[in-house]
């Protein structure tokens, strides 16, 4: 059964969100999407400075299996990636919601984070 932390934000796409402190947003891939990719080979990320729409591609993770596309969930600017991912891509597997994180953004529009999924509202979405 997938991990759904209750803290983090969702979205249908299988990406999570977190709100730091700063006001920026961490976001990374669930434990249900990597549960499904099976074992990630490879990651590739955005750079930093890039602004994305809500939905647009912002990087690929690829497994085993198959490759996806990682979405951007909300508006924003890339302001880090994490560095370390690219060279430990099977992280993503062991502790998506930790060391796993993808990349951080500053909304656009910080309510944009108001409709998206909560975690009772991703669990439902997914079955779990």
């Amino acid at each position: 059964m997938s991990n759904v932390p209750a803290e983090l934000k969702y979205v249908d796409t299988h990406e999570w969100l977190r709100v730091e402190a700063d006001g920026t947003v961490t976001i990374g891939i669930t434990d249900h999407a990597q549960e499904l990719l099976g074992d990630v080979v490879y990651v590739e990320l955005p750079e930093v400075g890039a602004n994305y729409a809500a939905g647009d591609t912002a990087g690929v993770v690829e497994s085993v299996k198959a490759a996806s596309d990682i979405y951007a969930p909300i508006a924003g600017e890339v302001v880090a990636i994490n560095e370390e991912l690219p060279n430990a891509p099977e992280s993503a597997n062991s502790d998506p919601y930790g060391e796993a994180w993808f990349f951080r953004v500053k909304p656009a529009n910080p309510a944009d984070l108001d409709g998206l999924l909560d975690a009772a509202g991703y669990a439902a979405l997914i079955g779990a």
